[in-house]
């Protein structure tokens, strides 16, 4: 059971920035929103603050907003119990409900704490059999990737793909598909097959380069989620947060995105005809990108044809034309795609950092 309250419960005037403070210092994904006496109000979670970036909401904004936005959803009122009940009941309304949070009230309704799933089964492993793409040339790290496939260039003191796996496991995963094509023998030799890592590693030889998806046709379909994560991606983002989020939004897929701001290093000047309406100096725009992590359900995966080239752009864009469910994940955690010179830097950087503060 939570009880520091003061990391667990906010009041409606607090700003969405201060929402997610709490949320970070607590890392249970949920904040309890309580009026004066301490009763219940509603929850904001770890989904609602990324849909929030999504619609691009000002965090300086109270909560009440966001409360305001899922008054009319199923997840508008919070699903709560008294602290006094045996356990077994607690569980029992958190597996009834499909909940990962109960908050917890005492005979005046005033909030007391919480109980999270992880309490009753702790370490439960993530029900997802996890993808790494490592079968890339990474031509653009070239020379440094002549003689090295990507995935196995060192960050800090170990290969890239030794982090990712590490990310894996302390997360809850334990199956790991590794796609290989470029220099194949390098990742399959240091791995082997995962015991030293802690994870079951298989491996998903391409006989040719067949795009950044085209490699999971190669598998056989898959009966549960699949996380499929670039294997030169290095990052902290919450994989269990996410796979609540793509069951919560029922997806058949859920791509991870990362917002990129651009300025324009120019005046831009909008016109109507000839006339000049309105001139910005050097306006930021803003995007969401993709960050090269999805979840994929089996649905999904029944597209992929077998043996051909099929890049995830293309799986992304049947599955719209057929109608099925694909949402966006924002990543608000530390996240870089290593794509170039500059990015390698960066990576060794933030390896340092991670060090210092291990």
């Amino acid at each position: 059971m939570y009880t520091d309250l003061s990391k667990l419960c906010i009041n409606q005037d607090t700003t969405i920035d201060g929402a997610v403070k709490c949320l970070d210092l607590s890392r249970l994904g949920i904040v309890l929103v309580v009026d004066d006496q301490r009763r219940l109000i509603g929850t904001i979670t770890d989904g609602d603050i990324r849909r929030a970036i999504l619609a691009h909401i000002d965090f300086s904004q109270p909560v009440s907003l966001l409360l305001a936005r899922k008054a009319n959803s199923a997840f508008a009122k919070p699903i709560a119990t008294a602290a006094d009940v045996k356990p077994e009941t607690w569980l029992r309304l958190l597996q009834q409900h499909s909940i990962v949070h109960l908050p917890l009230l005492d005979e005046s309704e005033r909030v007391v704490g919480l109980v999270t799933r992880d309490d009753f089964l702790p370490g439960e492993p993530l029900p997802l059999r996890a993808v790494v793409m490592a079968g890339g040339a990474g031509r653009r790290l070239q020379p440094l990737t002549d003689e090295m496939p990507k995935p196995m260039l060192p960050v800090g003191d170990r290969p890239m793909m030794e982090i990712i796996l590490e990310r894996l496991r302390t997360s809850g995963i334990q199956r790991v598909n590794v796609t290989v094509h470029h220099q194949a023998e390098k990742i399959t030799r240091h791995f082997g097959n995962g015991n030293e890592f802690g994870v079951e590693l298989n491996y998903v030889a391409e006989d040719r380069p067949l795009g950044t998806a085209g490699a999971l046709g190669l598998m056989e379909n898959p009966q549960e989620t699949l996380l499929v994560i670039n294997g030169d991606i290095l990052t902290q983002v919450d994989f269990r947060a996410m796979l609540a989020y793509h069951q919560e939004s029922k997806a058949d897929l859920t791509v991870a995105v990362s917002r990129l701001d651009l300025q324009v290093p120019y005046g831009v000047v909008e016109c109507e005809g000839s006339a000049v309406r309105q001139l910005t100096e050097k306006p930021t725009f803003g995007f969401f990108v993709n960050a090269g992590i999805y979840l994929i359900e089996p649905s999904a995966h029944g597209y992929i044809p077998n043996g051909r080239r099929f890049d995830m752009t293309e799986l992304i864009q049947l599955l719209i034309d057929e109608g099925r469910s694909v949402v966006s994940f924002p990543i608000r955690e530390y996240w870089l795609d290593i794509g170039s010179h500059d990015d390698y830097l960066r990576a060794q950087e933030t390896a340092k950092t991670w060090k210092q503060s291990s």
